[in-house]
């Protein structure tokens, strides 16, 4: 007989605040975005450099990949979105005073740099990894996953913004130097932007705005490269003038999956699987093809040759993407289209105007991140506090229920919809009310401050590191004969190794001194001594 028991305790895999929706989505959003970086950043930055760098550019990508990841659980994490800040503005995921704008009198330096910077500390014991995530950048709707899954999330952001920027420095930059720039750079640049904006720090509290990273990562990572390009010194000659591509095809494949997987990248940020995630997706999707065609036509039209280039489309496929990262969710379709379409065109004049004025002239940036990342992530940003949509709901009102998750429960569709886009004295639903919408300024206002914030801190800390690295290896850049041979003299590999005996072409016998019938030479290991040619 089996008999039912009521109310029994029974074991159970969800904590009361756990959504597993929500918990899936946003580890399904961060393999998206992680495959974005391997192989997808690294195959499309191996398969655009000359074939002689192409080891050196995977090498590069595995290993600061692994260091951000590192570096990210044992003190990062928590000096980006930790619940505490290190001047105490922020403190258990709560803000402790009010911005110098608002009713509080907390002087403008003194609120900067109490809200600067998150504490330091490891996520690896069981509370880091299985606890409910808490930050200060969502004080009033809590996370309904673990730290582990909103540590590791944010650790794919963090990783992919430094393989940005290799592409600035490749070509010269010593393989020692690069791993230590790496999580340097990741502590002491990025993890400030990250609270400043994403972790409830200074500017998010003052009101600037960066949906998914157009300044925290690729503006950050276009200054950032274009700066220790600047310090390294140009590739050799013969680099920067036969700078051929060694495979299209591959570089096809690393730009689709940098594509698709940009679905996670804006759809994964506004941190749960709801109505403002889909919204993002479609718009970071029109804008990209909006960003290809752009590109395309202008080179089409406008250009010295007069013809569709294959890169040219993969620049205004990345210009569409940077575009809108920053605005993904906060703008409507309409919007996403004027995101696109603007930022290339932008990125498409400097790319082949602004390139040949100083400073911009004497900086060898290998595969332009400055354009397509800087200059594309500060205009998007600024195009948030032009046609942010006030009726683009983020996140709208809703009530608690008794496991203290927040639902809509009103008894109709109709209603229950009404109430989530409804304010009451407890709740007003977050949109974003730009210049176009609302006549005011103040958002873009915001946008311009947090980006020239982010602008000088990236190129200052990275001079820095720069010389001190140099320093500690005695220069961050290979010699002159190690930058002639390239991957071979680097790492002993080949992207591409060639075995003489194997060609298969007109003449490969004859080049091999053989007959067709003939055999080939034994290798140095066979012990059997050839025959005699006269027996």
């Amino acid at each position: 007989m089996i008999h039912l028991v009521g109310a029994a305790t029974v074991y159970s895999p969800y904590p009361s605040w756990l959504n597993p929706a929500d918990n899936t989505w946003q580890i399904t959003a961060a393999t998206f975005v992680g495959l974005m970086s391997l192989p997808g950043l690294a195959v499309l930055y191996a398969s655009i450099a000359p074939k002689k760098w192409a080891v050196n550019v995977l090498a590069m990508m595995f290993a600061g990949f692994s260091l951000v990841l590192v570096a990210w659980v044992l003190w990062s994490y928590k000096l980006g979105f930790g619940s505490t800040s290190l001047g105490g503005g922020v403190h258990n995921g709560l803000w402790t005073q009010q911005p110098a704008s608002g009713v509080n009198t907390t002087g403008t330096l003194k609120h900067f740099f109490e809200n600067l910077w998150g504490k330091p500390g490891q996520i690896l014991n069981s509370a880091g990894e299985q606890g409910q995530a808490v930050s200060a950048a969502n004080t009033d709707i809590p996370f309904h996953f673990p730290t582990s899954t909103l540590a590791y999330f944010q650790f794919v952001f963090a990783a992919i913004t430094p393989l940005l920027f290799l592409g600035s420095v490749l070509g010269r930059i010593k393989f020692s130097a690069w791993c230590l720039l790496v999580p340097l750079w990741s502590t002491f640049v990025y993890s400030i932007d990250a609270f400043l904006l994403w972790g409830g720090g200074y500017f998010a509290q003052e009101g600037s705005l960066d949906f998914s990273g157009g300044y925290v990562i690729h503006m950050s990572a276009g200054v950032s490269g274009f700066t220790a390009a600047w310090v390294l010194g140009p590739r050799l000659l013969r680099d920067r003038q036969h700078a051929l591509p060694n495979n299209l095809v591959m570089a096809a494949v690393g730009a689709g999956i940098l594509w698709l997987g940009w679905n996670g990248f804006n759809g994964g940020d506004p941190y749960y699987a709801g109505a403002s995630m889909a919204g993002a997706v479609v718009n970071t999707n029109l804008a990209t093809a909006v960003g290809v065609l752009t590109w395309i036509g202008l080179d089409a039209w406008f250009s010295k040759e007069k013809k569709p280039t294959f890169l040219g489309g993969v620049n205004g496929m990345i210009c569409g993407l940077v575009g809108i990262t920053p605005c993904a969710g906060w703008v409507n379709g309409w919007g996403a289209i004027m995101v696109g379409a603007a930022d290339t065109l932008i990125v498409w004049l400097a790319w082949n105007f602004l390139s040949k004025v100083r400073p911009f002239s004497k900086v060898d940036d290998a595969l332009g991140v400055i354009y397509t990342h800087g200059i594309a992530g500060f205009f998007g940003g600024l195009f948030l506090g032009l046609w942010g949509d006030p009726n683009m709901i983020e996140y709208g009102c809703g009530t608690l229920n008794k496991a203290g998750q927040v639902v809509n429960t009103a008894g109709s569709v109709v209603a229950s919809n009404s109430a989530y886009l409804s304010g009451s004295k407890s709740c007003t639903p977050f949109g974003v009310a730009g210049l176009m919408y609302t006549g005011s300024a103040h958002q873009l206002w915001e946008q311009f401050r947090a980006a020239i914030f982010v602008i000088f801190w990236s190129a200052l800390v990275t001079f820095i590191l720069m010389k001190l690295i140099g320093l500690v290896l005695g220069g961050a850049r290979y010699r002159d004969d190690i930058l002639e041979v390239g991957d071979l003299a680097i790492h002993g590999e080949e992207a591409f190794p060639e075995d003489s005996f194997a060609t298969r072409s007109d003449g490969a016998f004859a080049l091999a001194g053989l007959g067709e019938s003939s055999s080939p030479p034994p290798i140095a290991s066979d012990p059997t001594p050839p025959p005699d040619a006269g027996s």
